[in-house]
């Protein structure tokens, strides 16, 4: 299977909309609209026409304070993002006339989604109904007990389901963003806006939220950081507890038992997560499997395979060929 970017018309901009409300995420509304307003500029024209839109219109507090001018609710986007936040969500579920107008415009939308919590605006008008959806990590449960109609997906950054584009926390947002550019306007032009955004890397929607290493640098107890660093750098070494315990400077014993107690994992089960997690970024790019293999230390094909079913419940085939399909096969965009 090709996959197939579809560029948008010359005729008329892209109608962008983003919902904002009172203590919405700042980072959801302004994220993204950064995106898309460097598309404008790479292309030399208004590829995007964006609008931020509110409620009642006028200036909106968000929370982290800052103030952005919005339009009214109202009008017939292409795309239709809702942010996130907090302590604004209540606010904006409740009123029954955004409910309405979302109920009116997403289904003539191109597509239509949600940036973080965002998701929970979008359920609560009854349009995620049936779809796989992303949202938060920490949100993930209360979107699932509150919507049992929907699927959450805890691990994803961001998930594509028909028209829906849903994603999870915050900067995850960026990352949706540029798969819609990629989308719209091919991945060169996706890859030189992450550049200008001096972005560490283009995230897939399929990479977890759980970054093994952050998750590791976020607990008090584990001094292991920059031995992880190390690890994810030398995937086709061999990372036995020998090894490691002499790149940690511990005995094997005492390496052993805190990289444990910090982790939450064997040091055995982190090597391999560490593995498949990078093997999932090679799949999707269509690398052999056997030199994706010899790339994370897994040696050969069939003993990849069998990891990343134990990791992941299917083949890597099958995963690249679920991921061929992925944003730039979606129809073209009017």
């Amino acid at each position: 299977m090709t996959k197939t970017v579809y560029f948008l018309p010359m005729h008329h901009p892209h109608r962008l909309f983003i919902l904002a409300y009172g203590d919405c995420q700042l980072l959801d509304v302004t994220g993204p609209a950064a995106v898309f307003g460097a598309a404008n500029e790479s292309i030399g024209r208004t590829v995007y026409d964006l609008r931020i839109l509110s409620p009642d219109g006028g200036l909106v507090t968000t929370n982290g304070g800052v103030a952005l001018q919005s339009r009214k609710i109202g009008g017939q986007p292409d795309t239709l993002l809702v942010a996130g936040g907090s302590k604004g969500l209540p606010g904006v579920i409740a009123r029954a006339d955004v409910r309405r107008w979302l109920r009116r415009a997403a289904p003539r939308c191109r597509r239509y989604g949600s940036v973080c919590t965002g998701a929970f605006v979008l359920a609560a008008a009854g349009l995620l109904d049936g779809k796989r959806v992303a949202t938060h990590w920490a949100s993930c449960d209360r979107l699932a007990s509150r919507h049992p109609e929907l699927s959450v997906d805890a691990d994803s950054l961001y998930v594509v389901d028909g028209q829906v584009w849903t994603s999870a926390g915050v900067t995850t947002g960026i990352d949706m963003a540029l798969a819609l550019v990629e989308a719209d306007l091919g991945a060169a032009t996706a890859n030189l806006i992450a550049r200008h955004f001096v972005l560490y890397a283009r995230r897939p929607g399929y990479q977890s939220q759980f970054s093994p290493l952050l998750q590791a640098q976020t607990k008090a107890e584990a001094p292991f950081a920059q031995l992880i660093e190390w690890m994810q750098a030398h995937l086709d070494e061999a990372l036995d507890v020998p090894t490691l315990a002499r790149q940690a400077g511990l005995t094997e014993r005492t390496f052993y038992r805190k990289f444990t107690e910090a982790t939450g994992k064997t040091p055995a089960q982190f090597v391999e997560r560490l593995r498949l997690e990078a093997a999932r970024t090679l799949i999707a790019k269509d690398l052999p499997l056997k030199v994706i293999a010899g790339k994370v230390g897994l040696g050969s094909s069939a003993r990849l395979g069998a990891a990343f079913e134990r990791g992941f419940g299917m083949t890597p085939s099958l995963f690249r060929e679920m991921h061929r399909a992925g944003p730039g096969s979606a129809a073209p965009l009017a």
